[in-house]
């Protein structure tokens, strides 16, 4: 089992979700149990050094070959690193999965951690 913390256009209600995790097991939302930072700039940059708020997002089980192609989609290890971190679920299950994360902070603050309500706020 290969758990990804999704918190991006990889989420449902994103554009990428359906090519990049249609044949994957959606295990459920939550957010990260530490708090990071989240910039976007159209698409969101999730930094590890600060400690601003909890992202918000979705877990999915995926195989290798799905893993691979949202590695090359997020350009690990060059431009994202994806890390294991723990997330919690919103039914309180704590798991441990994949997210990605970028070197420095590149557009504004998100400071609800939530790309979706970024997205809203935006009118996208």
């Amino acid at each position: 089992m290969t758990l990804i913390f999704v918190y991006g256009t990889l989420r449902s209600e994103c554009w990428n979700n359906k090519k990049y995790l249609k044949n994957s097991k959606f295990v459920g939302k939550g957010k990260t149990k530490e708090k990071y930072a989240m910039y976007a700039d159209l698409i969101p940059y999730v930094v590890e050094d600060e400690k601003i708020s909890h992202i918000v997002g979705e877990v999915y089980d995926v195989d290798e070959e799905t893993l691979r192609r949202i590695d090359m989609l997020e350009g690990h290890p060059t431009f994202y690193k994806r890390k294991k971190v723990k997330i919690v679920l919103d039914n309180g299950e704590e798991v441990e999965a994949w997210l990605y994360f970028y070197p420095e902070p590149y557009g504004v603050l998100v400071k609800s951690g939530d790309y979706i309500e970024y997205l809203r706020d935006r009118n996208v």
